[in-house]
């Protein structure tokens, strides 16, 4: 499953640099599938998405740090726990009932993104 940050998020930014994976961002950051992965040119997502990686994403948020669901492992292949939840102040970023996956999925998703670790 994915993680999301809240609503109680106080934008202290303390997320962003703990995620291996660089699906946090700012709010109203524009994203790409690229950032901080090795995916580079069209591709076709685990999920069977097909996407150009180098291409920018509109924000999921405007007002505060948001979490990028098809690139968030739970820190899955780097990480015991998830980094953000480890370093969050106000304990906003929660797991997304909306986009469960198995350990299984995100390992395959951490690989998809990172073939060289």
């Amino acid at each position: 499953m994915a993680i999301i940050i809240t609503d109680e998020c106080i934008n202290c930014g303390a997320c962003e640099p703990e995620c291996p994976n660089t699906a946090i961002y700012e709010g109203a950051d524009e994203w790409r599938y690229s950032d901080g992965t090795s995916l580079t040119g069209d591709v076709v997502l685990p999920n069977g998405k097909a996407v150009n990686a180098d291409d920018v994403q509109d924000p999921v948020s405007d007002e505060i740090y948001y979490i990028v669901p098809d690139k968030c492992t739970e820190c899955k292949g780097f990480h015991e726990e998830p980094q953000c939840a480890a370093v969050c102040p106000v304990d906003c970023c929660v797991p997304d009932e909306d986009h469960v996956e198995s350990e299984d999925v995100l390992l395959g998703k951490q690989r998809f993104m990172h073939p060289n670790n």
